[in-house]
């Protein structure tokens, strides 16, 4: 009699120990949803294991205790919702329940933006951001860093990931990406260096940071020759409501460091002036009108 009793808490134990709730893994972020494929398994009871399809309603039909609502659960708080359904119609005592997705009802991968190929590209599993980048092509040259994910039904808070140039660092930070959601690679700034630079143009902020200050774009820019005259440079802003505020900055102090670095932001243009005289007689729409037609280079 012991013997019998010892046996049937130890099987208690080891359906207690397969519950999902027992689990403290990663969380999941992938939600069930209309049109998906589950498995459903109970712990030594075969005949409970199905394949049901999520109806539109967001349900399925489960053995023994009817339609059960998954839809907008990850597949580990099914299980638990499946558990606690057999418990309460007294269907099970101690079940051990586990969810899976067989299939996705959408099995497509959305990449938009400044990729080399955007478009649609079939999923069957959930795969790395990187993974589906490289489906794309890449990153095109002015693509920003910072990328952002869109889950397939639109309620959980969009997912940010920030390519970064340390691979190391890229690979252990990477996010997974699920069938029917949307990857959106936004444009990277441009600021622009104009005047007496050995290579004036716009410089697309593409870095880990997705920034640039006025130091890293002058050095980009191959630095100033003897004739500029960097005390007297500019910076020259677009304003959010119109127009342009235009900044006296005295970057020579700043290569001394007696000034501290600035940070530009998209769309600054940084004029370093050829001589005073020549400085006094440009005006700031001409140089912002030279920005237009500069040339365009990617950080490296």
């Amino acid at each position: 009699m012991l013997l019998k009793y010892s046996c049937v808490f130890r099987l208690g134990l080891i359906a207690l120990s397969l519950s999902p709730l027992c689990f403290a893994g990663t969380p999941e972020t992938l939600l069930i949803g209309p049109g998906d494929t589950l498995h459903v398994q109970v712990l030594d009871t075969p005949e409970l294991e199905q394949h049901p399809r999520v109806t539109d309603a967001g349900e399925i039909p489960l053995i023994g205790v009817g339609d059960v609502s998954v839809a907008g659960l990850t597949p580990s708080q099914a299980a638990a919702k499946i558990r606690e359904r057999l418990i309460s119609t007294h269907y099970m005592n101690h079940p051990g329940v586990s969810v899976t997705v067989d299939q996705y009802a959408t099995q497509t991968v959305s990449v938009l933006g400044q990729v080399k190929a955007p478009g649609t590209y079939p999923i069957a599993t959930p795969r790395s951001i990187l993974s589906v980048v490289a489906l794309a092509g890449g990153l095109t040259d002015s693509a920003d860093y910072n990328l952002t994910i869109q889950r397939r039904d639109g309620s959980q808070q969009p997912v940010s990931y920030m390519l970064s140039n340390d691979a190391r660092a890229a690979i252990a930070q990477s996010v997974q990406v699920y069938p029917g959601d949307t990857v959106i690679v936004p444009k990277a700034g441009i600021a622009y260096v104009l005047g007496d630079v050995n290579r004036p143009g716009g410089f697309v902020m593409q870095n880990t940071h997705s920034q640039l200050t006025c130091l890293q774009a002058v050095a980009l820019a191959g630095g100033t020759p003897a004739s500029a005259v960097p005390s007297h440079a500019r910076l020259i802003r677009r304003l959010p409501q119109g127009g342009y505020q235009e900044t006296a900055i005295n970057f020579s102090a700043m290569q001394k460091g007696k000034k501290p670095d600035l940070v530009l932001q998209p769309d600054d243009v940084l004029y370093i002036p050829f001589s005073y005289v020549r400085n006094i007689a440009s005006t700031s729409s001409g140089i912002v009108a030279s920005a237009t037609s500069a040339a365009l280079y990617t950080v490296p």
